[in-house]
Formats: C-alpha cells, structure tokens, sequence
C-alpha cells in the first residue's frame, strides 16, 4: 500500500516538476492583449501571464526573460509574471511613419528543475486611435463642367483613390467620407452641387447650371473620419473650383441688341435698307443695310473654338409676298442683294422678316425685322388728280383767304397732287407753279393736299373769272399742266349809277298817256341780286308820271292830260336787289318842260349802251348788232359810227342800223372797242347818240414762239446730275389756257429734263468718254385742247472733268529676266492709258522694296535694271521679284492706276560641275557580265541646290576614245562606270574612258575627266567554291557572333579578302574578311525580316590595297539566310480589361463576350489558347467557361435575382497552343436585366442595324464615355421593332436595339435613367454619326423602356384601383389573427422553458461520448422544439471552453426589423465596407496566430459593434460578445427588463441590436438586421441537415465553413439589396462538436461592457457543406458584401 502511494507520489512529483512554465490558465499558448495607441509609459500590458512555476523568492523554479523584444517596446517583471509598456522617450504609434500595428514578443520559461524551456508568444495588438485628421492631397480641386450636363450627373470623382483626402488612422478612424459645406462666398454652391454617395467622394449636379448667370463655383468640400463617436470626428476642408464652360444652350441674337429691362431678351431690332427703283442690281449689289446685319451666337465661349456653330441667315417671310423674286440673302454673311429692277408702281416697300440660326440645327433661332424702302427714280411725273379745278371767292374777302371750293364758301379747294415714285401716304415733296396770276394767288408749299390763297384783293367788276394752268415738279419730271377756273363772287360793293346826274326832257301836249317820256339806265357793276335796280320816283312826278320800276322807262301816266308850259322835276332812285341792309342806290333828277305839240322831235335809241362779245374768229359780214331808233315824226334816220372805229373794223348800214363786221378781228392787237353811234332825222337838232361796248374774246390762233435771242449752244460738266444746262423761252400771244406754254423735250428724255419755266437740267451723270455731244429738241405747246406746237433745237457740249484714273494695259505683267544682266538693261514696257482729255501720264513704281532693283521711268514706262540680279541670292524655290506700279494723271486728282510686276529671275547656270578627281582609276576582270560596276566618278555644281542648273548628268565621251565608250558606260544619274557588254578582253590590257559631267542649266555646261580600266589577269581573281550558299535557317533568337554561314574562295598565291557588298543595308551581318565566316551581328527579327540575300565579294588583297573591287563571274556569291520564327513575343489582348454584361435570364452557356489576343510570331507560336482565372464561387463551381481556341466567354451558371452583381476574373492567352507565352488581362461582367436597359428605336431595318453594330456602339459608348468615361456599351438584342398594346406587335422595316452601359468604377450597370440622359440630349448628334452607317434618312427616332419594364409600371399602375379593397381586407385579417398571435407568444415562452431544460439534460451527458450522437439523440428528442437548432449547435463548444455549468453564458439574438440594403438606403452596394487589415486578407497575408483576437466592426457603420472574433486553431473561431447576450451567473436568465420586453412585443420598432453573423470567406464579420419569427419548425435527422437550412434559418447561431487558403480574396463587398426573410441560421464548425444549449433572449447591447463566451471546437475534421443538396433558393442567399472576388451575392456559412 506504501509502495503504492510512494509510487503514486513520486508521479505526483515528477508530475508537478514537469507542469512549471505551462500556462495555469486553460485555451490557446499565445496570449494576445489589445492596446491603445500613444498609451503611457508604464501601461500594464499583461497583469499575469498565468506561467505555473514561482520566478522569485528563496527557491525559484523558473526563470523568464523576454525575447525578440524588438526595440524594447516591453519590459517585464519575472516575479509578478507582469507585461509593461516601455515607450520612454517615444510614442507609441499605430499611423505611420512608425506604423506599428503589433508587438509580439516571447516570454521564455527556463524550468530550472528539468532545464526545459517553453516560449509563450505574447501579441499585443495597438489599436488605433484617431489622432490624424484627413489631409487632402492638394490644396485646392479643379473641375471643369459644361453648362449642359443634365442634373444628376457626376462631375468629379477627383477624390478616389489616394487623390481625395488620406487619414493614416486605421479603420473607421482612417476612412473618409465627404461633405459639401455652405460657403458664405459662393451662396449657391452647396445647393448646387452634392456629395450623394460620401465615401466615393464623386461630386454630383444637382441644379441646372447656366454659364451666362455665373461662370465660376467655389465648392468647399469637408472630408472627416468616421469615428464611432460622432464628438471625436476630425475634419478639414478644401476647396473644389468648379468651373462652368459654355455650352450651346442658347440661339443666336441679332445685333445691335438692346435688352429689355431686368431679363436677358432682346428688344425687337428692325434693319432699315433702301433702293432705287429699277435700279440695275449690279449697281447697288451688296444693298447697305442700316446697321449692318449681323448675329453672334450667345453661347461666346464655346470651348474648343472650332465647336462654337456657324450662323446662318435666310429671309423667313416678307410682305409683298413676291419677295423671293427680288431679294436674296448669303446663308452665311447675311449679304443683301438685289436680283432684279424693282418697279415702284407695283411695290413701294418690302418688310422681310429674317431668320439668324446655327448650322448644328440648335433649335432656338432669333428673328428680326428687316425694312426696305423702294426709292423714286424720279421716271414717274407727278400728276394732279383732276384735270380741271373750280374756285370761288369773294370778291371782299382780305387777302390772305383760302379759295373754296363751291360758291356757299364752306370748305376750301383741295388740289391733290402725287407722285407715282413716292407713296400716297407721303409727302411727295413737290413745287407747284402758277403759270399765270401768280401776284394774286399762291398755293401752300407742302403736303399731299395743297390750298389756293389770295395775295391781293380781286374786284369782280375788274375780273370775274381767273384761269390759269398749274403744273407740279419733284425736281426732275414735272406734270402736265391743270387748268384753275377761280370764280369772283360778287359782293354789292358798286351801287346802281346812272350815267348823268340830271336829264332834261321836253314833252308835247298831244302826247298821249302811256307813251315814253324817257327811259333811265342805271348801271350797277355788281350781279345776281346785287346788280339787279329797282326805280322809282321819289318826288315831283304830281301824279303826272309813273316809273317802270324794272326798265327805268318814266312813262305818262294815265289819264293825265299835259299842259303848256308846265315842267316838272322828277328825283329818280334807283337801288339794287341786295338784301336791306346791304343795299345800295342812287339818284337822279330829270327835269320836264311840256311844249305844245312839235312834229321836230329827234330819233331815239332804245338803249343809251349795248355791250357786245364778238370772237375773234368772227367772219366778215356778220351782223352784230340791230341798233334801230324810234322817231316820232316818222321821218327817215340815218345812222352812222360817230367815233371809236377808226380802222373801219365794223359797218354800220345808214338806213338800217345793222352793225356788221367789216374787217378781220385780231384780239391781240386790239382786244375791245367803244363805237360812238348816231342816229339822226337830218334836223339840226334831230341826232340821239348810243354807246356800243364790244369785247373781242380769243381764239388759239397763234402758236409759241421761242425767244431766238436766248443762246442755242450749251454746255455741260459730266459727272453731273441735276446740273443747269440752260434755258429757253417761248411766248404765246393768245389769251387764257391759249396763251399758256408748256415745254418738253422730244428726245434724250432719260438724259436730261425741262422745267415749267424752261430750265434745262441733267437727268443723270452724263460721260464724256461716252459720248460728248448732244443735239436736244425742246418743244413748247400751248394749254388749247387742239394745242399749237413749236421746237427749238440745242447744241449741248459735255465738258470734260478729271474722272477717270489712269488704266493699265494689263492688269498684271509677269516677265522672265536671266541673271547677271548689266545695269540699264530695259526688259519690259508697261503703258496706261487716261480716257481723259489733256491727260498726262506718268508712272512710277509704288512698292518701295523693289526701288533697289528697278528703274520706271516716268514718261515711257520702261522698266530697267538698277543692278544685276542674281538667281542664287534667293532663298525661296523661286527667285521672283512681286511689285506694284502705278501710273497717274500729272494734272489730275483721280487716284493712280496700279498694276502688278511680276519678275521671274531665271538661273543663267552660273557654274560647270567640277569632277572630285581628275583622274579616276578602276579594275576589271576580264570577263566581267553586263553591268559590272567598275569605279564610280563624282562631280558637283554650285548652281542653286534643285535647279535645273544644279542637276549633274553623266555621259561618256564616244569621240575620243571610241572602243573605249563602246565596252563601258557610266550611268547617267549615280556616275557608277559599268560594263557595257560581257568583258572577253586580254588581261593587262589599260582602258581610257572620258566621262562628261553637265548640268540642265541654260546654257547647259559641262566638265570632263579620264577613267583609266585596267583588266587583271585571272590568276588574281579568286574563285568562289559555291555560285549559291543556303546554310540552315537562323533562329531569331540566336545571340550575337552565331556562325550562319562560311564562305570560301580561292586564289593563286593571293591573300583573299571577303566582303558583303549587298544585301547587308541594315548591317545585321558581319563576315570576317580572312575566314570568310559570316555571322549574327545585330538581333534577329523574324516579325521585321524573315529572309535575307547577301551578295559576298572575294579580291586579293593587293587589289583591296588599291581600294578597289574586282567584281567578275567568279569573285562573287549569293548567301541566302532565312530566319526561323522563335515564340519571342508573349501574346497581346486588345484590351486591359474587357467588359460586358450578362442578363438574370440568361441561359447556361449564353454567350458573353469574346476576347481576342494577337501575337507577333507565326504558326503555332501565334495560336492561341484561352482559359479563365475564376475563384470558386460555390461547390467548386465557375461561374464562366471560355471555348479555348475562339476566346468567346459563356455563362456556365444561372443568375436568377443576381442583378447588380458582378464579377471579376482574369482570362488567360497562352500561345503555341497553350504551351508557350502567356498574356492576361481582366474581364469584368456586371449581372443586368432589363431595369438597366434602354431600346434605342431606329427606322431602319435589324439587318442593317446587325451589319453595323460595331460602328454605332462605338458612337453610343463615345457619347457614354463623356459623362462616364471608360464606360461601356453592351448590345442586349437587335430585333424589329415592337409597338402597340403590350409591344405586341412587330415591324421589320424599324429596328429596336437594346443596349446597356457599364461604369468600369462601380462595375455595375449604368442607371437606366442616366443612360437616357446621356444619349437623348445628344439625339440630335448621335443621329448625324449614324448617318453614313444607317442611311440616306436613317436615324434614331426614340429611346424608349424596354417592354418588360413598361408592361410591369403598367400592371403596377393598374393595381391601385384595388388598392381600397386590399387595405380593407388586410384589417379584417389583422383582426381575426390577433387572438392567434397571442397563443403563439404563450407558446414560444413555453417552448423557451423547454429548450433550457433539454440543454441542462445534455450536459449531464458523458463528456466522452460522441458528438455525433449525442447530437442526434438531442435533435431526435427535442423533435418540433424551436430551440433544437441552437442547443445542437452551440453545447459541444461551451463544455469545452468553461463547463457544464457556465452553459447558459451565451449570447442571444433579438427579434429585430427587418431592414433592407439597396440603393435606396443610401448604402452604395460596390463600397468596400471592410477595409482594415484584419477584416480581409490578401494572397500570401499570413493568416491571424492562434489565439489571435479581432474586433468585430460594423460595416461601414451601418450595424453595432457586437463582440470581437478570436481566431483559433485550424481556423475556429470564439465569438466575444456584449453581457447582455449573455445568462447570470446562477444558470438562470437575465429577465429584460421593461423597456426591452415592449421592444421584443413591438417588430415594428428597430431595435440596435444583433441579427443574424456570418464569417464571410475574407474574415469578415456580417451582422444583418433580420426579424427573427417564432415559427414552428419541424426537423426530422441531422442525416440531412443540409436540406434544413431553411428552416434553420429562423435561428440565429454561427457557422464557420473551413476555406483553403488559396481560395482567399480581397474585393469591394457588394451590398445590393438583402431579401426580407426571417433572421438566418448557421452552424458550427464540425458535425463532430459537442452541444450547447443557447437560450434565446435579446436585449439592447451595451458598448462599454465585454465578456467572452467562447465557441472553439478542437477536433474539427472536415468542414459542413451545407449546399450539397440542393440548390439555394432566393431566401438563402445574402445579399450582401463578398462571398469571393467573383462580387456574387453573399451566401449564409
């Protein structure tokens, strides 16, 4: 028993002394403590390392010291087993330039008792702190951006990669997200441009940008950290220049543009232009327009110039309509011009409206007015609108009254007068004239309607009626004359006037009553009323007398009987009819004395006055007049002309009384006649006398008689218009319209014109050199309506003025000068000429250069040599001398008459070419071919280098050696001698040959110099043992000095010396002139030369001696190498990267894209074979294949609700069939459907469309690539084009191309949106680049959504009408599943009771027993239980870690919202959430130690931080999680408490709290945000656990799949959208763990308390596939960050 516990004690012993230096702690040997960066000095890194064994005191048993202790950043005490931090004198810095991430140290335990030694590796991991603020790489940010970038397009992406701003902290210290801040500067800039996507950095327009409005934005651009604590951020600030280029946004304006208050229009702008009607449009071509007609572009600073558009003009419409025919404008200058004579009659104006716009179809023109005024000619008279005018006045009126026009005097007389050349709206501005009482009237200077006034007061009674004629003049053409008839009014201005004051009568008692005793006549000048007399007797007629009061005719009244000796004294008034007021009268007194009866009582007249009009034109003999008297008694009368006739004009019969026309009348020379008549009884005192008027009125019986003193020859200056030439004068003696002149002119009409008055004047400028001489007819008529007519013949002489200039015989002259002609030397004549007369021509030369050179002289015109010229002077290729010369009028003021002198110097061949030597020496053998080149002679000429004179020529010389030149020749341009013949001469024989040497000169010369031949005898001649030689091909890869080939020849008693002498140009081979071996010289190249033909010479060397060669039959061979191919150029793809895209729906094996790489070499080593780099993405699977000869990449798997994934991988070009050089590059395919796709609609055919796909892709991309730039565009499908009601429909003749773009730096599709923004503003150019590829009228006539997308916006819109109905259904379901809710929750408390104490029966279970049955008879027992998952998963790791009663320390997942990653969210799904260090591991990165410890951050702070992850052996895991996941220490649950319960009731609620983790095959750590439901599973065997993910999923514990280390990658995580499912389930790493029971239970995590719950397995075999059986649905996939570098939807571990 003794030696049973002995032996057992010593066991104990030897135990205890071999456990010293092991760690008295169980878990991993390495011990891995985390610290912050900059700690202090002193900082306990490890409070006790745990080492069993005692370091200090009396007895030690161990010994520790530290190694690798890299700078001593690490200090120990042995004895209390502690680590401190040793930064005395220095910081601690995990940022560069230090850069320490880690400090590893070994603490070495020596067991003194047994002298073992165990190292125990210490990691400390420093973590970073943000003490670094971002910096960016430059101070300021330039951006230049057109003003018609459509609004949400990035405009600078400036910040990416390590051009933005860096931050050296690590992790969410050192990421950089971007903001745009307000600047109180640049008001504007924050709201117009934005930072949408923070971590990129890419600047994106938000509003319209307008670069007439501003020009220039200052975008201050904030970048910070992202520091968890929002406090700690540090910032800074630069400063993004964004300037805004001009863009064609806007039409052109017309100038000059006057703008309208407050906006940016222009007023409205009329052109004003005039022309003279029929007008030869040469002569007003180009018409002036008033200001001149211009439009600029308002978009001025279109960059680059050659961009900005054109302008056009063109008449858009006008008024009359028939404008086209008369005006035409430049398309591009807005030149007017005339096309043909305007007629003013028919148009007196033009309005055009014209249409300025740009010539790159802009749809935005500018319009102006345009106002042409259609000028007199002056061809048209003026003409009156009536013939004939009527006035009336009254004779009282003042002067100054206007004539009217109607004898009531209400409205004035209108005389209208226009003119044809002006419009009738206008003033025609013309000078009317009276021809006649012009000092009585006048008519008004201005105006269309002109008035008649009085000048002076007229008198009816003098002049009753005025006529005249009135005539009109512009100035130039003058009317024909109107006749005015001006009525006098009366106006009882005269009163009645009796011609006596009294009358004495005798009357006889026998004369009876009633009978006449005298009848008064009074006379009133005045008419109508107002010459109308009334008599009466006022007193002393007793009763006796009565008065006729009408006639005047004083009668016996009756019944009165007269008595002797009475008398009586009658006063007689006599007034006129004019109303009382204004009547007027008069008296007289006749005195009666009554005599007894006498039978002697003289005749008496009737009428005391007769007045009488007789015309002029009266015949002889007519009777005028009946002046028969009365005489009581009876007695005969004798009647005669007492007086008033003295050229017996009339008779006057004695016994009748008959007055007769007895001569002709002539009005002119006496207008009116008074005749005296008597009538007489032959008593003494039996005479009566009567007074005859008679007034003479006018006939046109005499024609104009121009005034013959007035001068007949006239004279005129040219050049003149309207110049006075002269005046005529013609009289008419006639009276009225009769006697009124008119002139005109019977010829030159169009060259001169005649007043009213006689004033001749020019027309036009008249020319002397035309003509000198005229002879003008005037004619002078007068105003009858049958008008008398006379002509007047001038002389008129055109004076000459100086108006013509000199004028040269030739416009140009161009004469060929030789050089070297002496001084003085005439070589041409020019002559001008001067139409002018007395003109005296001189010349002179103008240009002042050519002064030094010639001479003109001044009066002859010849032109001389100042000095010689010479060709050779001149630099240029032409020696030309170009000048001006002018010829003048000495006594003139014309500008000279100027011509052009063109002076070609021609080359005189100043120099012979001249040999190099003068004798020349040569060798031949002597039976050299044909051809053999001898020698070679040289000469020059120092003539102009490519003159006709510098151009050396060689012949031979036949005269004086002719056998000589009939054996050899010398080539004429190279001067090689050459045989002529096949040589069979006598060896030493010596030839001479004369060579000549002449150039192309005028004249030519020439040199001569002496070839000696000689020909050698054969025995120096070396003989070649091969004609040819075609040694082995060459390899191209063979280094320098490779033997190629030898060469021999032979000689007898020579020394043969060998040379390449063609065939070697480039010197790639050299030949050893002993040896004759030839050899590689430079590098080979098959691709440049696959071949090559040496000529090789042998000579003795005593000829090589003479310097020269030999060459004969013999002494030359042929080499002939070729070169073999070698596999030296590594094949080289077309592109870097390749790019394409792949449809959801694509089918397997669906063609992708192809690549294509070329090779330099030929044959096999240019075939090529292609394979693809492709990581694994699930069951060993590849995403693509590659058909290996052709390069076309094929889908070799479904993309089923893959979209926005994308994949990248390289592809491989090996040559020679895979066996030799390889080349790689990148291929990145982005997963689209059709949401990203556009169909552009085109009317062409599809066939077309396919024939030239390329082309009009490439157009596409290159307007893509200028938003986007390296983007690319992808064809979909070309097929007809789809319309109608659901695009059913089809048209073959119209082609719908689908297409969508990739950007190469999110690697995804192009918004679909975007893409339309990009391609339809620049419709309108794609169109004029498809033109040539689509057509005559092929074009693009929309860009439209593809039929998926529309027809599902269409189903979407249609289920809005039900949207009522459904929301009323969803409440009743909501109210009747209530109570069914609640027995749910009940349940799920009941079944959380159960799974805890299924998980305590479990660890009661044997801790050797198999996992594997243990977890099925767990899995088996528990059966629907919801909690099976988790106790089956997580007991076996917790036993192992801290015992069967620490298993409830375990953490748990709360029912969360469910929460979404998609564009929508703000997440960017290409952003790298996961950029430190130790979250993703590059190819070769060492993988974490065991033991190592990493902290679990969230993604891109989009989810909490939760735990921290240790990395354990053979790649397990233990999560470290918060202690609210985890049980209290009794084994009991931690009861949440109030706050936490409502939030687990409430899903609606988003809780910070953990969901589902995921270990992604980088190391990354995923949370996600799930709502995990209580559901009822049913799970039947863990046999086929794989098939239960599923329902698994509803739990939430960890799986760790085993990765090989080769399949690691590093990559932007993609983050697209993640399926709203219940929270997922994973496992552990081995079937063969152990169970855990893990108590569901959440409860909001707490950042500041950690504790570790470890889940570490130790036997893991072989890792739990759990995708074996069947293929995940869309439920099981995540998605979420990288899976692999593929970028394919995350899948649950």
């Amino acid at each position: 028993c003794c030696g049973y516990d002995l032996s057992l004690g010593s066991e104990i012993t030897s135990f205890f002394i071999f456990i010293d230096c092991k760690l008295a702690r169980t878990g991993p040997p390495a011990t891995i403590v985390p610290i912050d960066e900059e700690s202090r000095n002193g900082t306990i890194l490890v409070d006790n390392m745990l080492i069993k064994g005692t370091a200090g005191g009396p007895d030690p048993t161990i010994e520790l010291s530290l190694k690798d202790n890299v700078d001593y950043w690490v200090i120990l005490d042995p004895i209390s087993q502690r680590l401190y931090l040793n930064s005395t004198g220095r910081v601690l810095d995990r940022d560069p330039p230090l850069s320490i991430q880690s400090i590893v140290v070994q603490v070495q335990c020596v067991n003194k008792k047994v002298g073992t030694i165990i190292n125990h590796e210490v990691r400390i991991v420093v973590r970073d702190r943000n003490d670094n603020s971002p910096r960016f790489q430059q101070q300021q940010y330039y951006v230049a951006v057109n003003e018609l970038t459509p609004v949400g397009t990035t405009i600078f992406t400036g910040f990416s990669g390590n051009n933005g701003a860096t931050d050296i902290d690590d992790g969410p210290n050192g990421q950089i997200e971007y903001v745009i801040q307000y600047n109180p500067n640049d008001k504007t800039s924050n709201r117009t441009f934005d930072i949408p996507l923070t971590l990129s950095g890419a600047v994106v327009l938000r509003e319209r940008l307008n670069y007439e409005e501003k020009t220039r934005y200052f975008v201050i651009v904030q970048a910070n950290d992202r520091a968890q604590n929002l406090n700690e951020r540090r910032t800074s600030t630069t400063t993004l220049t964004v300037d805004v280029l001009d863009g064609d946004d806007l039409g052109p304006m017309f100038l000059p543009c006057v703008l309208v208050n407050n906006t940016r229009d222009c007023r409205p702008l009329t052109y004003q232009a005039s022309v003279p009607e029929l007008t030869d449009p040469a002569h007003v071509n180009p018409i002036s327009v008033t200001p001149p007609i211009q439009a600029i572009d308002q978009d001025r600073n279109i960059q680059p110039p050659s961009d900005r558009p054109g302008i056009l003009y063109s008449i858009l419409v006008g008024t009359p309509e028939d404008y086209p025919q008369y005006f035409h404008m430049n398309l591009t200058t807005a030149e007017l011009t005339l096309l043909k004579p305007i007629n003013r009659d028919l148009h007196q104006k033009f309005d055009l409206v014209i249409k300025a716009e740009q010539d790159n179809g802009h749809p935005l023109p500018a319009f102006a007015n345009l106002h042409i005024e259609v000028l007199d000619e002056n061809n048209q008279k003026p003409y009156f609108t009536k013939s004939t005018y009527e006035g009336f006045i009254l004779e009282s009126s003042p002067v100054g009254t206007t004539i009217s026009d109607s004898q009531n005097l209400t409205s004035p007389l209108q005389i209208t007068v226009l003119d044809n050349d002006v419009e009738e709206t206008k003033d025609p501005q013309l000078h009317l004239f009276l021809n006649d009482y012009n000092t009585f009237f006048t008519v008004t200077q201005s105006g269309i309607t002109r008035y008649l006034t009085l000048l002076q007061p007229v008198d009816r009674e003098a002049q009753q009626i005025y006529t005249f004629s009135m005539t009109a003049s512009d100035g130039v053409q003058e009317s024909a004359p109107v006749t005015v008839n001006i009525l006098v009014i009366d106006a009882n201005d005269n009163s009645p006037t009796f011609s006596n004051i009294s009358y004495n009568v005798k009357i006889y008692t026998d004369m009876r009553p009633g009978e006449g005793v005298i009848k008064l006549t009074a006379v009133d000048a005045d008419e109508g009323p107002n010459g109308q007399i009334v008599y009466e007797i006022l007193a002393g007629d007793q009763g006796d007398f009565i008065i006729n009061d009408r006639t005047g005719l004083i009668t016996i009244a009756p019944g009165v009987v007269l008595s002797v000796g009475r008398s009586y004294a009658l006063t007689v008034k006599a007034s006129d009819s004019a109303p009382p007021a204004q009547r007027r009268s008069s008296i007289t007194t006749v005195y009666i004395e009554v005599l007894p009866p006498n039978n002697q009582s003289p005749p008496r007249f009737p009428q005391l006055m007769y007045s009488l009009e007789v015309s002029e034109a009266m015949r002889i003999g007519a009777v005028l007049l009946n002046l028969q008297a009365f005489d009581r008694e009876g007695d005969p009368i004798r009647y005669l002309i007492q007086n008033g006739d003295p050229q017996q004009v009339f008779n006057l019969s004695q016994s009748s009384g008959l007055l007769a026309l007895g001569k002709p009348l002539d009005r002119e020379s006496t207008d009116r006649y008074i005749l005296i008549v008597t009538a007489s009884d032959g008593r003494p005192d039996g005479t009566s006398t009567a007074t005859v008027n008679i007034v003479v009125t006018d006939v046109n019986d005499n024609g104009p008689v121009f005034d013959m003193f007035l001068p007949k020859n006239l004279s005129v200056q040219e050049e003149e218009a309207n110049a006075f030439v002269g005046q005529v004068r013609a009289t008419d003696p006639d009276a009225g319209v009769n006697g009124q002149v008119h002139y005109s002119l019977a010829n030159f009409n169009n060259l001169f014109r005649i007043t009213s008055n006689g004033s001749i004047y020019t027309a036009v400028k008249l020319n002397r050199e035309v003509r000198d001489y005229y002879e003008l007819i005037v004619e002078a008529t007068d105003g009858a309506v049958d008008p008398r007519r006379s002509t007047l013949t001038l002389a008129i002489k055109v004076l000459d003025i100086d108006d013509n200039s000199p004028v040269f015989t030739n416009a140009s002259y161009t004469v060929c000068v030789p050089e070297n002609l002496p001084p003085g030397t005439v070589f041409l004549q020019i002559e001008a000429k001067d139409v002018d007369l007395g003109s005296n021509v001189t010349y002179r030369i103008r240009t002042q250069e050519a002064l030094q050179y010639f001479a003109l002289n001044k009066y002859t015109g010849e032109l001389s040599l100042l000095k010689s010229l010479d060709y050779e002077s001149f630099s240029d290729t032409e020696a030309t001398f170009t000048f001006l010369v002018e010829a003048f009028d000495s006594k003139g003021t014309m500008p000279p008459g100027i011509a052009t002198v063109t002076v070609r110097v021609k080359d005189m061949n100043d120099y012979s070419p001249v040999f190099s030597k003068k004798l020349y020496r040569g060798m031949v053998a002597p039976d050299a071919v044909k051809g053999t080149v001898i020698t070679t002679v040289s000469a020059e000429d120092q003539d102009p280098p490519g003159t006709p004179a510098s151009r050396v020529r060689y012949k031979v010389d036949v005269v004086q050696f002719p056998y000589s030149a009939s054996i050899f020749d010398v080539e004429e341009t190279s001067g090689r001698v050459v045989t002529r013949v096949n040589l069979n001469e006598e060896p030493s024989t010596v030839f001479k040959l004369v060579v000549i040497a002449y150039d192309d000169g005028d004249p030519v010369k020439s040199n001569t110099t002496t070839v000696e031949i000689a020909v050698l005898q054969p025995s120096v001649i070396p003989r070649f043992t091969q004609d040819e030689y075609r040694p082995p091909p060459v390899s191209e890869s063979a280094p320098k000095g490779t033997v190629v080939a030898v060469v021999m020849a032979a000689a007898l008693n020579q020394t043969i010396v060998y040379s390449i002498v063609s065939g070697n140009e480039e010197d790639v081979f050299a030949i050893n002139n002993r040896t004759g071996v030839i050899s590689v010289k430079k590098s080979l190249d098959y691709e440049s030369v696959k071949s090559y033909e040496l000529r090789v010479q042998a000579d003795s060397l005593q000829v090589v001696r003479s310097n020269l060669r030999v060459p004969s039959k013999s002494n030359t061979a042929r080499v002939f190498i070729e070169v073999k191919d070698e596999n030296d150029h590594a094949p080289v793809f077309t592109k870097k990267m390749y790019i394409g895209g792949v449809s959801e729906d694509a089918k397997m094996f669906s063609s992708v894209l192809k690549v294509k790489a070329d090779d330099k070499d030929t044959g096999n080593y240019s075939a090529m074979q292609y394979r693809l780099i492709i990581p694994p993405i699930k069951d060993g699977k590849e995403g693509f294949v590659i058909e290996a000869y052709t390069g076309l990449i094929k889908t070799a798997m479904l993309f089923k609700n893959m979209r926005r994934s994308y994949f990248k991988f390289q592809v491989i070009a090996t040559d020679n069939y895979g066996k030799g050089l390889s080349s790689k590059a990148d291929v990145l395919v982005s997963v689209v459907n059709q949401l990203d796709m556009q169909v552009i609609v085109s009317n062409v055919p599809p066939t077309l469309v396919e024939q030239n796909k390329d082309q009009l892709i490439g157009i596409l991309e290159r307007y893509v690539q200028d938003q986007i730039p390296g983007a690319t565009v992808v064809v979909e499908s070309i097929g007809a084009r789809r319309f109608g009601d659901g695009y059913s429909e089809e048209d073959y003749t119209k082609s719908d191309l689908m297409v969508y773009a990739i950007d190469p730096q999110t690697n995804r599709a192009i918004m679909r949106n975007e893409l339309f923004k990009f391609l339809d503003g620049k419709l309108l150019d794609i169109n004029k680049e498809f033109q040539p590829y689509l057509g005559q009228g092929g074009r693009i006539l929309e860009i439209r959504t593809p039929d998926v997308v529309a027809n599902v916006k269409k189903q979407a819109q249609a289920v809005g009408y039900t949207e009522g109905a459904l929301l009323a259904l969803a409440v009743i379901i909501i109210l009747c599943c209530m109570p069914a809710i609640l027995i749910v929750m009940v349940s799920y408390r009941q079944r959380q009771a159960e799974c805890a104490k299924t998980a305590r029966i479990q660890m009661a279970l044997p801790a050797g027993k198999p996992a594997s049955t243990t977890a099925n008879n767990l899995y088996e027992e528990l059966g629907d239980n919801l909690c099976v998952c988790v106790c089956w998963v997580v007991v076996v790791c917790w036993k192992y870690c801290y015992g069967s009663d620490s298993y409830h320390k375990f953490f748990f997942f709360s029912l969360i919202k469910i929460y979404e990653l998609s564009m929508e969210s703000g997440i960017d799904p290409g952003q790298e959430y996961y950029g430190q260090d130790y979250y993703s591991y590059e190819h070769g990165y060492e993988l974490p130690q065991y033991g190592s410890r990493r902290r679990l951050l969230s993604p891109s702070g989009m989810y909490d931080e939760y735990g921290e992850v240790v990395w354990a052996r053979k790649k397990r895991i233990k999560l470290i999680v918060d202690p609210e996941y985890e049980t209290s220490s009794t084994g009991e649950d931690s009861a949440p408490d109030s706050s936490q319960r409502n939030r687990l009731n409430n899903p609606n609620i988003q809780n910070n709290v953990n969901g589902n983790i995921y270990i992604a095959q980088n190391g990354s750590v995923v949370r996600t945000r799930r709502v995990c439901l209580a559901n009822n599973l049913k799970v039947t065997s863990p046999v086929r656990l794989g098939k239960q993910f599923k329902k698994l999923d509803k739990l939430a514990v960890t799986h760790e799949e085993n990765v090989p280390l080769n399949t690691l990658s590093k990559g932007p995580s993609s983050s697209d959208k993640m399926n709203t499912r219940p929270c997922s389930v994973s496992f552990a790493s081995s079937i063969g763990a152990e169970n855990i029971v893990a108590k569901p239970g959440g409860s909001k995590m707490k950042s500041t308390e950690e504790q570790e719950s470890v889940v570490d397995n130790e036997d893991v075999k072989e890792p739990l596939e759990s995708h074996s059986e069947h293929t995940q649905s869309d439920e099981e996939e995540l998605w979420m960050g990288p899976w692999n570098n593929l970028h394919i939807p995350m899948t649950k571990l």
